[in-house]
């Protein structure tokens, strides 16, 4: 049986589409509001074409010394263009997710999207909380 875990790819997002970039500050202050974003094509634009898009990202934090993270946010694109006929159709959704956390200790930010092609994304960003 091969595990989920075993079937999810990271990469540098400088140089692979795929991979999910992470904005947020290096360092907090615990319990204050922190701006967090996570998004695929931040370097290398990705497709976003019925036949080749990103369906979700998700964010995660692994606080310093837990055995699971907790989800923060999660972020599904619907459109990608697609129609009823052979012409793009109006709207397209782009693979960006925003948002504002509060957090009480370090860790580590984590983001997962989903390729509807080329499956699981992952990239990570440590955060130091004083």
């Amino acid at each position: 049986m091969n595990p989920i875990s075993a079937t999810i790819q990271s990469a540098d997002w400088k140089a692979e589409k795929h991979a999910p970039s992470i904005s947020a500050p290096d360092a907090a202050r615990a319990g204050e509001p922190v701006a967090v974003s996570a998004v695929v094509g931040d370097a290398i634009p990705h497709p976003n074409t019925p036949r080749h898009h990103i369906a979700w990202i998700a964010l995660y934090f692994l606080p310093e010394g837990a055995k699971l993270p907790v989800e923060l946010a999660r972020a599904e694109f619907s459109a990608h263009g697609a129609s009823a006929t052979d012409v793009p159709g109006p709207a397209f959704t782009e693979p960006r997710l925003s948002a504002t956390v509060k957090l009480a200790k370090s860790g580590t930010l984590q983001t997962v999207a989903y390729c509807n092609l080329h499956g699981l994304w992952q990239s990570e960003k440590p955060i130091a909380v004083g």
